[in-house]
């Protein structure tokens, strides 16, 4: 029982540690913050300032389950008798791994919000403890080893992005984006639940390794149960398509991104696209990892391909006419969810390889993402969030620093070297080029170098171009936790870009499990 509990402590730690957090917002005394408001009227806010102290709480308990993970990873889950909890939950080195990559980016995010919601003199305490709770759900979909608890865990994410998306309730934009996410997102998960209750109606299991062993007994000739099974299958990837926004299922995100609050978009971008791709990565090669299903004939392949054509083409196309950053970048991580599935696709010929690569690209994107983000919060001027390019203009001199910080993000998201991103795309390019898909890597490439424009846009604006004249001057904000996520998102960024060995063998030992 001493071993169950240890195989799960990343999971435990972060729920104990969210059901803390809410007791510490419930119980805190609020203090009063006096704030000006748009037209400069005085406001006193009651509570604002506990922001600073259950961002700091949050941060903690989330890299706590990062250090649990990293712990049951060294003492390795295969000597802890974790088979009690199989097969609703996988301890293996592959949900380890997410584990780690998920608190990490939810402890970056805690980080933000901590400074976000103290600069814009926004109370609402309850935002840590959505984080916490929404990771808790993440890190579930990557141990999770059966449909239901697929399901319970995106559920448990997906909940308390739809809060935290509306969480500004004076914006009618982040309604809007909140009620579209909800409605859209109750549709994807229904279409999901019905893939899922085909698939047990035709094989009689609602585990991913049962599913495999019944689709591999599985004749060669044509079938009510494996009409079935194909369909399931289709219907539970048009969810998982939904949550990794890819095209055409990514009609919500820019919406979302643009209207939720920064720190928020931070963790939509990065958290929940990664606990996606985890579970889905899990299911494709465990429940439907049957040779005749990973053909090009009638199985999977065919459909993430065409998905990963469209979501690069389509939203590195659209991204490159936006006048919002916010929006560029939800059409930025649109295209990075087609490169991804690039690596899925290869999985189909090379599963070890090509999941180890899309692994490495998950982390080096989160941070950079992430990073982007939080370089945006502090290139706006206080108390006002810098949404636009226009607001960019001329922040190289005004802010060195923070431009500093988001070109070093925008060249990682570009895939340029010595970033995290750049070995990223490079492992999937040859994952993808290995596997013989070279009509693939050729459309990726392309759009790669499609992508680099709007984000040399970026730069241009920053250190390039004037404010319009007439324009007010921006101060820029200062948080020392959104400094702290900056530095800590930069140094990750470039410790893997220059030594990525490290991490790409852990990316390799962590997909073994999966075969």
């Amino acid at each position: 029982m001493i071993d169950l509990f240890i195989a799960l402590s990343p999971l435990l730690t972060v729920g104990f540690g969210g059901l803390l957090l809410m007791l510490a917002e419930a119980l805190g005394k609020p203090a009063n913050n006096t704030g000006m408001s748009p037209d400069g009227a005085v406001v006193v806010d009651a509570g604002a300032g506990r922001s600073e102290e259950l961002g700091l709480l949050a941060t903690v308990i989330l890299f706590s389950g990062a250090a649990s993970s990293m712990g049951v990873w060294l003492a390795d889950p295969a000597t802890l008798g974790v088979e009690l909890v199989s097969p609703w939950l996988q301890v293996d080195r592959y949900s380890l791994f997410f584990s780690f990559i998920l608190c990490i980016s939810g402890g970056l995010c805690t980080l933000l919000g901590g400074g976000y919601l103290e600069e814009h003199k926004i109370d609402r305490g309850e935002f840590f403890t959505l984080v916490v709770f929404s990771t808790v759900g993440a890190i579930a979909l990557g141990f999770a080893g059966d449909l239901l608890t697929v399901f319970v865990a995106l559920e448990t994410m997906s909940l308390g992005v739809y809060c935290m998306i509306g969480l500004r309730r004076s914006s009618p934009r982040a309604g809007e984006a909140a009620l579209k996410y909800f409605l859209l997102g109750s549709f994807a998960a229904a279409i999901m639940m019905f893939g899922a209750a085909l698939l047990y109606a035709a094989t009689g299991h609602t585990d991913l390794a049962g599913i495999g062993a019944f689709v591999g007994g599985l004749g060669g000739e044509a079938s009510g149960e494996t009409a079935m099974v194909i369909v399931g299958m289709l219907l539970m990837l048009i969810g998982m398509a939904f949550k990794i926004s890819a095209v055409p299922f990514h009609m919500w995100a820019p919406d979302a991104y643009e209207g939720a609050p920064t720190p928020t978009t931070s963790f939509m971008a990065a958290a929940v696209k990664t606990a996606a791709f985890a579970v889905l990565l899990r299911i494709l090669l465990i429940a439907f990892g049957d040779p005749r299903l990973m053909s090009w004939g009638a199985g999977w392949p065919p459909v993430m391909a065409c998905l990963s054509v469209l979501s690069m083409t389509i939203a590195n196309v659209i991204a490159g006419r936006q006048s919002s950053v916010k929006r560029m970048l939800a059409y930025s991580s649109i295209s990075h969810a087609g490169y991804l599935l690039m690596g899925v696709c290869a999985a189909m010929r090379l599963p070890e390889e090509a999941s180890a690569s899309v692994m490495f690209y998950l982390a080096g994107y989160c941070i950079s993402t992430i990073g982007a983000f939080g370089a945006l919060i502090l290139c706006g001027s206080r108390g006002k969030e810098a949404v636009s390019y226009a607001d960019l203009a001329g922040i190289g001199r005004r802010h060195p620093a923070a431009a500093a910080a988001f070109a070093l993000f925008v060249i990682s998201l570009a895939g340029m070297p010595p970033t995290a991103g750049f070995f990223g795309k490079l492992y999937v390019f040859r994952a993808t080029i290995d596997a013989e898909l070279y009509s693939l890597a050729i459309i990726g490439l392309l759009n790669s170098i499609v992508g680099a424009y709007y984000y040399m846009k970026v730069l241009v604006f920053m250190y390039m171009r004037e404010p319009i004249p007439g324009a007010p001057i921006a101060i820029p904000m200062r948080s020392s936790m959104v400094v702290s996520a900056l530095i800590i998102a930069a140094a990750l960024v470039v410790a893997i870009g220059v030594l990525p060995g490290a991490l790409l063998e852990m990316a390799a030992v962590a997909a073994a499990a999966l075969s």
